[in-house]
């Protein structure tokens, strides 16, 4: 089936089917553009497709200007001789116009030519004179097939450039915690948002040499990959402010001075929990910059709930231009112990149905069933029983550090 146009470029209805403005009928049928000057050569291909027996609604554009405004379709039969344009320029700018599979059909017959329109980006290169029914069927079927294949292996190439892009962001956003003592226990959870990318929350933990422990868990403003790679970068800078003996109380003035020069707009904020372990486990000093307050484990076959701590040392978050500094709270612990950090993407879940939160109350319980129940990895536990409460993936995305003492011979 073939279809011509008129001189103004409209349809001319012909052994086609009309009334689909898509111009696309059906998966067997191809729409092709074909972009010749001379209407007798136009209508020899015409007669050539309909020869061919292919299902083919064709299409006539007489400049390049005019056919660069009318490619969606699934092949571009092209002549390289225009009023607009002469030789492989005209391939050129076709293709970069966004083309799909192009044959060149063109009264030039040098060798050279060819070579050079195929290594430009054409499907394949016929020679009007030299071209029948069968030969030009054949080369439009195999010129769409060849370049849907192309744009697969692209989709593919790109799906793998984004796989190993995520990789490596999540090793910036999610390290291993760099802890040497064994009876200390260290958990960490992440759960992505709906939509599967990395945001801006980040955890890390780390041990230095007098014996303390550091551990941070924050959280950027906002969703997207800026978010990611500035929790990325200010991951990145915390760890590295720890590792080079940087006084703790010194840690989020210099963080919030990376995030002032990294951010992308001047509203980006972050929240950040942050706890140093003492060298003899029985004590913490907290640090709260505008973030949830991180849970004490209880032990509920004692009778003991877990709770919030203490938030009256609660400071402004990072990067908001306010009054305030982040003053410590020290806590004592004694001999046995479990302090939970978390971003808000565990409060914020709506529970199925309703438009209640989770909340600190809700979450609270998820904890203290977990422990209840001798979990065996508290945090994949309590991060399951939230997404199972929301009925679903959850909308933010979430960073949980646990870290507890139980003394040298637990």
């Amino acid at each position: 089936m073939t279809e011509s146009t008129k001189p103004d470029g409209s349809a001319l209805s012909g052994h086609g089917r009309a009334g689909d403005p898509s111009g696309r009928l059906d998966p067997e049928t191809l729409t092709v553009l074909l972009v010749e000057d001379d209407d007798g050569d136009a209508l020899l291909v015409e007669e050539h497709l309909a020869d061919a027996g292919l299902d083919v609604r064709l299409r006539r554009a007489r400049t390049l200007d005019e056919a660069t405004a009318r490619l969606d379709v699934d092949c571009v039969l092209l002549d390289l001789g225009l009023p607009d344009s002469v030789g492989l320029g005209a391939l050129e700018r076709l293709l970069a116009a966004g083309a799909p599979a192009v044959v060149v059909l063109t009264g030039r017959t040098d060798t050279d030519t060819g070579l050079r329109a195929v290594s430009a980006g054409a499907q394949d290169y016929l020679v009007k004179g030299e071209v029948d029914g069968e030969l030009l069927g054949r080369s439009v079927r195999y010129a769409v097939q060849r370049r849907l294949l192309q744009e697969a292996d692209q989709e593919l190439y790109r799906s793998e450039v984004r796989a190993q892009e995520t990789v490596r962001l999540e090793s910036a956003l999610l390290p291993r915690p760099s802890v040497a003592d064994d009876h200390l226990e260290v958990l960490v959870g992440y759960r992505a948002g709906r939509d599967g990318v990395l945001g801006g929350d980040f955890y890390d933990v780390v041990q230095r040499p007098d014996g303390t422990v550091l551990a941070v868990v924050g959280d950027v403003c906002g969703h997207g990959p800026d978010e990611a790679a500035l929790g990325a970068v200010l991951r990145t800078a915390w760890r590295t402010l720890v590792l080079a003996d940087v006084p703790t109380p010194d840690l989020l003035p210099l963080l919030e001075r990376v995030l002032v020069a990294e951010r992308a707009r001047e509203e980006v904020f972050t929240t950040m929990s942050m706890i140093e372990v003492a060298a003899d486990r029985t004590a913490v000093h907290l640090y709260l910059a505008g973030h949830p307050v991180p849970f004490l484990l209880g032990d509920p076959s004692a009778g003991r709930a877990s709770r919030l701590l203490p938030t009256d040392a609660r400071g402004r978050a990072l990067g908001i231009p306010v009054a305030g500094t982040w003053e410590p709270l020290r806590l004592e612990l004694g001999e046995r112990w479990r302090l939970m950090m978390y971003t808000d993407g565990v409060l914020e879940a709506t529970v199925a149905g309703t438009r209640d939160r989770v909340g600190d109350a809700g979450l609270l319980a998820v904890v203290d069933d977990a422990l209840r129940a001798g979990s065996a990895d508290l945090v994949d536990d309590v991060l399951r029983e939230v997404r199972r409460r929301h009925g679903g993936d959850l909308v933010d995305d979430t960073a949980v550090v646990v870290v507890g003492w139980a003394g040298e011979s637990a």
